[in-house]
């Protein structure tokens, strides 16, 4: 390539490169002191330490025992640890005696041991039988086996037959026992039965039902038996109840047992009537239904009484 060629091309990529120059040009000569091209986007963006402010980059000004802080939004620092803010200074946090400075640094807590009075930490007196508790209150809780009554720790009186509850507080009756007034009085349990869960309400044995205060025995009826529960009977498939007996179900000709055993259903074709089964009549322009024990009228009709009349219009 000879130089008149050389300096050809050379020319031709300054043409094309022109305007994206002019355009980086023109941008860096629209960003203000102490600012800087945006990173990602246009535009551009104040420098740290600095606050866009009518079109220029004005200096952030941090009062003595602060720092910048890493946003966009409010003053632009924020107080060093042990002070707090107070106008537009930071105003050190006095800490008294017997408390440290909280997690934010920006207020104090008591020590342990210690409750907040005003702006002083006091010693927390503890009654006999307690012992200091992380809560909010009076900052101590009873021992075990005591309760709080009148800023003190009562002992908790367990009458026979009577145990101390979860949280020591107070007490439940042994199981078969039940509480009246501050005693536990046995449960009367009647034969045939035990207690449930609780331990203070009793149930009767399978095959027995409650009546009054008592456990009798269930009467199961011929072609019956107990149901799981163990309190009551059912009949066997193909039998009813009727009173305290068990009696058969009458299935008609062309009918059959219901799914569940109590009750009949009429064959395909048939329909209830009374206590038989009788053939299923189909009018003209009818078909028999899902069912099959019923009849429904075909598509351009409906059904008036036991006929299907085409609708009209």
């Amino acid at each position: 390539m000879n130089d008149s060629s050389k300096q050809l091309l050379i020319l031709l990529l300054a043409v094309a490169l022109w305007p994206g120059i002019a355009a980086a040009q023109g941008d860096a000569a629209a960003a203000p002191l102490n600012a800087h091209m945006k990173r990602y986007g246009s535009g551009w963006e104040c420098d740290r330490g600095y606050r866009e402010s009518n079109a220029a980059c004005a200096a952030i000004e941090v009062p003595p025992n602060a720092y910048l802080a890493d946003s966009t939004y409010g003053r632009g620092w924020e107080c060093a640890r042990g002070y707090r803010q107070v106008n537009e200074a930071c105003e050190l946090v006095e800490v008294p005696p017997n408390a440290f400075l909280s997690t934010n640094g920006r207020r104090w807590e008591c020590e342990r041991g210690h409750a907040q009075v005003d702006q002083s930490c006091v010693a927390i007196k503890l009654p006999a039988h307690a012992y200091l508790a992380d809560s909010y209150g009076r900052g101590w809780e009873c021992d075990r086996g005591y309760r709080e009554i009148d800023n003190a720790c009562a002992v908790v009186t367990v009458p026979p037959n009577a145990f101390l509850d979860s949280r020591g507080r107070d007490w439940e009756c042994d199981r078969g026992y039940q509480k009246a007034d501050q005693s536990c009085v046995a449960i009367n349990l009647p034969a045939n039965a035990y207690f449930d869960g609780t331990g203070d309400r009793w149930k009767c044995d399978r095959g027995y039902r409650k009546t009054n205060q008592s456990c009798v025995t269930i009467e199961i009826p011929d072609e019956g038996y107990l149901v799981p529960s163990g309190r009551n009977w059912e009949c066997n498939r193909g039998y009813r109840k009727s009173g305290e007996s068990c009696v058969a179900v009458a299935v008609p000709a062309h009918g059959y047992l219901a799914s569940s055993g109590r009750d009949w259903r009429c064959d395909r074709n048939y329909r209830k009537s009374g206590a038989s089964c009788v053939t299923l009549e189909i009018p003209a322009n009818a078909h028999i239904s899902s069912s099959g024990n019923d009849w429904v009228c075909k598509s351009g009709y409906r059904r008036q009484g036991e006929s299907c009349i085409a609708n009209e219009g």
